[in-house]
């Protein structure tokens, strides 16, 4: 078709800026435990990144619709078979020997320093052939790890093998206990940038790195999405139950729990807790629940969805929390958001959530006289001030820990990355 002066030409089609492809990398996705990584990659996904999910194996006992609905959505490389493994070392090793070279070399220099030892450590070199083919195939610009472990491991290899830039988030507490035997440092100088989900966790990564990569480490909050800020704040309710959520583990201290329950039960003072989680502990936990004769008074539920860690918060008047070592929890995030105190430990980065006396209660960290009395004054404080303290708590939540606002932050972290290659 011909134009002349007498028409009006239809404008030229707003071109569409590239779509940004990402790919997430963990060791197992989805897990029960990991829910605050579906809630940034759905995040991401949001602000128009195009995000593959792939994992060495999917977590066990999974629960949550949504995991389920994740796992279809994961490549799972230790699911790939013999015949692709092969096809991508095979492919690697045609195309770029010397890269396979240098990225074996890489992982031995890990491997001396680390627990793992070299065949673990040469498995990895597999792994980040499958990884690399698999990213270049989809064309992927970036890959982030979730975790300074292995995931971090395998996502620098399959950069030394495609040079495909990487990052990764360190959450602790493993990471920073056992820093030199996983090589952080080395993850970190190879690395574009590093995520911490904490300033005290930036702090452990900057103690177990030079401090010329400290400019590389950005603090990006996890974050907790729309379900729990659109659910009203119901007040908490006028019963003597308190609720504990996570793995029983060395590190959550359910025991220490038991412990202050007993104390409180001792001087006449009842009260209901609910554990909802499970792990190795378990039986120890269960022992100790017999010793100090509070089968009634405690209950655990073993792995439940969402929802019902969910229900089981609102149904409690505050969260208890009596961790040995943690860096950023998301449980507490979850309760504040749903308007309840939280009586936890100074202990990592949950004194940057709980402020004593505000949103919470804060105690020693193994003191099961100190946890009893936070416990003691959570159960006689009236559900109107404690009603208080929960909006108060909503409101820090909103300000620091939004999934989509910490998003951004990553997602421009991500352009900076990518626009360098």
């Amino acid at each position: 078709m011909i134009f002349d002066g007498n028409h009006n030409v239809p404008p030229l089609p707003t071109a569409r800026p590239p779509l940004m492809r990402v790919a997430y990398f963990i060791n197992q996705y989805p897990a029960v435990s990991h829910t605050f990584i579906r809630r940034e990659i759905r995040a991401m996904e949001a602000l128009g990144v195009s995000v593959g999910r792939f994992a060495l194996r999917a977590g066990a006992n999974l629960v949550d619709e949504e995991d389920y609905a994740e796992a279809n959505k994961t490549r799972f490389i230790l699911k790939a078979g013999l015949g692709e493994l092969f096809r991508c070392c095979v492919t690697v090793l045609l195309t770029q020997p010397l890269k396979v070279v240098s990225a074996i070399r890489l992982a031995l220099m890990m491997s001396w320093r680390s627990e793992s030892g070299i065949l673990r450590h040469l498995a990895y070199v597999v792994e980040a052939a499958v990884l690399a083919d698999w990213c270049r195939r989809d064309g992927t610009q970036h890959v982030h790890a979730h975790f300074g472990t292995n995931s971090a491991a395998i996502a620098m290899l399959t950069w030394q093998l495609c040079r495909i830039p990487y990052s990764f988030t360190a959450h602790g507490s493993e990471e920073f206990d056992k820093a030199p035997l996983l090589s952080l440092d080395r993850k970190l100088d190879k690395a574009t940038f590093a995520i911490c989900v904490s300033s005290f966790g930036r702090s452990q990564l900057m103690r177990w790195s030079s401090p010329n990569q400290w400019q590389k480490i950005a603090v990006v909050h996890c974050g907790v999405d729309s379900a729990f800020f659109d659910s009203p704040i119901e007040p908490p309710p006028p019963n003597r139950r308190l609720v504990c959520v996570g793995r029983l583990d060395e590190h959550k201290a359910q025991i220490v729990l038991v412990a202050a329950a007993r104390l409180l039960h001792e001087e006449g003072m009842r009260c209901e807790i609910v554990l909802v989680g499970d792990g190795f502990m378990r039986k120890y936990v269960e022992e100790a629940i017999r010793r100090a004769g509070l089968q009634e008074a405690i209950t655990i539920t073993g792995w439940v969805s969402g929802d019902r860690v969910k229900a089981e918060i609102e149904a409690a008047r505050a969260l208890v929390l009596p961790s040995f070592s943690e860096n950023m929890p998301v449980v507490i995030m979850e309760a504040m958001t749903l308007g309840r105190p939280v009586i936890s430990t100074y202990v990592g980065g949950i004194p940057e959530l709980v402020q004593p006396g505000k949103t919470g209660w804060l105690v020693p960290a193994g003191d099961e006289v100190a946890l009893a009395q936070a416990m003691r004054e959570a159960l006689i404080t009236p559900v109107t001030q404690l009603a208080a303290m929960g909006t108060a708590a909503r409101r820090h939540i909103f300000d620091h820990h939004d999934a989509i606002k910490e998003a951004k932050k990553l997602k421009r972290l991500f352009e900076q990355s990518i626009s360098q290659v």
